[in-house]
């Protein structure tokens, strides 16, 4: 599997996180939204359950992937504890996306990837997927949806003056 757009996506979400902690490292979110140490610890949560499915299909065990406790807010602030903060999350962040793209890239065949992974994912409190999904369409999803999204979401905690 060809990790290029994951590592891609990865460098995009930490370029992000970075400017954020350097240009507004205090910036409030709109009400209901997550603020940057928040979005961080969504992803490394993110990563860990990614890691996990993966590992299990690894094993030959039945893997499957909930990411609801990414989205409980006590799990996301004891993740935020645990790691001593936004520079932790950030180093959490980046180690786990070099773990997944060794993973997913050179050993993983392609029936490996292929395996139908049973799924849960919800977002805002809206279900958006229940059922199999193929583990390679995991992987993907955190390329072209997950982090591209949380990178955006980081963004818009710029002042309208950063941003331009």
């Amino acid at each position: 599997m060809d990790t290029t757009p994951l590592r891609d996506a990865y460098r995009s979400l930490l370029d992000a996180a970075a400017t954020v902690a350097d240009t507004a490292p205090d910036a409030v979110p709109p009400s209901g939204e997550w603020n940057a140490d928040q979005i961080l610890a969504h992803v490394t949560i993110v990563n860990a359950t990614t890691i996990a499915a993966i590992a299990a299909v690894a094993a030959g065990a039945n893997p499957t992937y909930d990411n609801r406790i990414a989205q409980d807010n006590w799990t996301i602030d004891r993740a935020i504890a645990l790691a001593g903060g936004n520079a932790g999350l950030r180093d959490r962040a980046r180690l786990q996306g070099e773990a997944l793209c060794a993973l997913a890239g050179p050993m993983l065949s392609e029936s490996e990837l292929d395996t139908p992974v049973p799924t849960l994912l919800v977002s805002n409190n809206t279900l958006l997927v229940d059922q199999p999904v193929p583990l390679r369409d995991l992987i993907t999803g955190l390329a072209e949806n997950e982090l591209p999204g949380h990178a955006a979401q980081l963004l818009a905690l710029l002042p309208e003056r950063v941003g331009v």
